[in-house]
């Protein structure tokens, strides 16, 4: 977990270091970027909700919604495919809670990443877990069967229970994508692998025209129309310490549902990363069964559809050489 620097942005921060060191550089805390809409006035200074104002619209990542012509930041360009909107549109205003709402003047701010995207691109059934470290939080989208065809291959029951994911996590989160029968799998994994629910987001599909889908491709009795995101903590094995929410974990600032329209086959809602990055601020996160759409600032996406690695922690980077030195000869500098 890392702590959240007081002066917000790292250029405020590397200014109050050098008036009192004469080094303008930054701490090791985390660090939020400004979100300039078309609406903000910067001279009102910013929104003390950062970015959960109610106000702000948190449906933005919307595919249906043009993106802002301007996505370049003052310390790099903005995350591939990034949109904010032009305008709020009518009846999803308060943070897409349908009512009409002016948006927030105020500046309101998304975490600066220090890492850019980090990939690997394996076969998550048989890649040593061990390489990779510990993580604060995990995301992961299995590929369930879910007794459907489906236009990419599935793991069995057992499989997924015999994933190594208790390996990645001694203290910590893990969000797990399920639907259909999987929601009773997905319940049993987590029981397996160490987990406590605690909790569960259910994504509510829509169409362009955002109305409900009606004619789903999956359900065998009912289309659905929405999924699931099933929530686990992992403490500590101490029998004799009771159960707990990390310390570092944020409580209260979003909904449990997630309403955003559906695209490619099997892709989610880019809300929930968001989400996650507002309940958990800091630390290490990792995302499994990810895809190149899924590689975020901040994250490290596993996979087996994308591409050449690109890995930026320098310790990461030690004990993939010292595994596969072979399969990983030249990794991305991260100068």
């Amino acid at each position: 977990f890392e702590p959240i620097c007081s002066n917000i942005t790292k250029e405020e921060c590397a200014k109050a270091r050098a008036a009192t060191t004469g080094t303008p550089s930054i701490c090791s805390c985390a660090h939020f970027r400004p979100l300039i809409r078309p609406h903000t006035d910067p001279s009102l200074g910013h929104c003390s909700y950062l970015n959960t104002c109610y106000s702000e619209p948190t449906y933005a990542q919307s595919p249906s919604i043009p993106p802002f012509p301007g996505t370049a930041h003052s310390h790099g360009m903005a995350p591939p495919n990034s949109r904010v909107p032009t305008s709020l549109p009518s009846g999803l205003g308060a943070g897409g809670r349908g009512k009409e709402k002016a948006p927030c003047r105020y500046l309101h701010y998304e975490l600066d990443w220090d890492l850019p995207p980090q990939w690997i691109n394996c076969d998550l059934r048989r890649f040593d877990y061990s390489v990779l470290g510990k993580f604060h939080v995990i995301m992961a989208d299995p590929p369930w069967d879910i007794h459907m065809s489906l236009p990419y291959g599935t793991m069995t029951d057992d499989e997924m229970k015999a994933m190594p994911i208790p390996r990645l996590q001694d203290e910590g989160i893990l969000f797990l994508w399920v639907t259909g029968r999987a929601m009773e799998v997905g319940r049993e994994c987590l029981r397996v692998w160490g987990y406590t629910r605690v909790d569960e987001i259910v994504w509510i599909k829509t169409n362009q025209l955002q109305r409900l889908i009606r004619t789903g491709r999956t359900g065998h009795w009912l289309n659905h129309t929405k999924e699931h995101l099933l929530v686990g903590v992992k403490n500590p094995a101490d029998p004799s310490q009771p159960f707990r929410l990390p310390p570092w974990a944020n409580r209260g600032l979003d909904t449990d549902v997630i309403v955003s329209e559906v695209r490619e086959t099997s892709r989610k809602p880019d809300e929930v990363y968001g989400l996650i990055e507002r309940m958990c601020p800091g630390g290490r996160k990792v995302e499994i069964f990810g895809r190149k759409h899924n590689v975020r600032p901040g994250w490290l996406t596993l996979g087996n559809q994308l591409g050449p690695d690109q890995v930026y922690e320098e310790e990461l980077r030690e004990r993939i050489r010292a595994r596969y030195p072979d399969r990983l000869p030249d990794l991305p500098s991260t100068t």
